[in-house]
């Protein structure tokens, strides 16, 4: 059965997804059904609630219990240097191929969760005397995850792929948690965006978009990869997850050049 007419089949569930979107502007049906619907009732009945409508009503009612929502959304599960390898090839192929433009830099982080990609970026380009020039935009539907992101206090596991070395130059103890330093909070401009219904910027150089394409529809992926296109200048890199792999790129104006980045034609 297709996601949207299993989702019909359920009234309260699709009465929860036409409330959500009326709300809250964040459209669940773009998000694959089986598996949103499977952790949205987990986290409903882990509070109490026997049906969906009386869920959101609570969540309408409880900024605590909204966010608790939008956390298990989006599953902000992060890391510095996730995927170590790829950063490098960032690091040693990719940028030094973008400066070649001679400019400075214009840079995207896409549905950047609590901050952990933005700022591994800024400590590449900080390391690489670059990070000044740069221009850091990073974006995300959750409020709550930008506000962790702005705060930029992480507990220590979410280090655990930081080179020692970079570690020790961008994050000082603070109790039991590791703070940013703040010459890379300064650097990233932190935004509320709904990447399936806001407009994107144009002209960046690198537009970082990892492991979030997964959770959505066919139909938004494809909307999603021909917006990242438009959104990049020529010669301009999309960078995405180990488990995200564009099977057509030329569909959408790209070509394959190292593992997960791809090139704006």
């Amino acid at each position: 059965m297709p996601e949207r007419e299993a989702a019909a089949a359920d009234p309260d569930y699709t009465g929860f997804i036409q409330n959500v979107n009326k709300s809250t502007g964040i459209d669940l049906s773009q998000y694959k059904e089986a598996q949103m619907k499977r952790r949205l009732t987990t986290l409903r009945t882990k509070n109490g609630y026997h049906t969906f409508t009386d869920f959101f009503a609570a969540m309408m009612a409880d900024k605590g219990l909204f966010y608790e929502f939008l956390d298990r959304m989006t599953i902000n599960v992060s890391e510095f240097w996730r995927n170590p390898n790829r950063w490098e090839v960032l690091r040693d192929v990719i940028l030094p191929e973008l400066q070649g433009s001679g400019k400075g830099l214009k840079l995207w982080s896409a549905a950047c969760s609590t901050g952990e990609e933005p700022y591994t970026l800024a400590m590449i380009l900080s390391d690489k005397k670059i990070l000044r020039e740069t221009s850091i935009l990073a974006t995300d539907i959750d409020e709550g995850a930008l506000a962790k992101a702005n705060k930029g206090i992480y507990l220590e596991r979410s280090l655990k792929d930081v080179p020692k070395d970079v570690a020790d130059r961008y994050f000082s103890p603070e109790g039991l948690m590791y703070k940013v330093s703040d010459e890379l909070k300064k650097n990233i401009d932190f935004r509320k965006q709904n990447l399936l219904l806001d407009k994107f910027d144009t002209g960046f150089d690198l537009i970082v978009c990892r492991n979030v394409m997964i959770y959505f529809t066919e139909e938004a992926k494809d909307k999603l990869y021909r917006e990242f296109s438009a959104s990049l200048r020529p010669g301009g890199y999309l960078f995405v997850g180990s488990t995200e792999q564009i099977f057509t790129p030329s569909k959408y104006g790209f070509e394959s050049t190292e593992t997960f980045f791809y090139r704006k034609k």
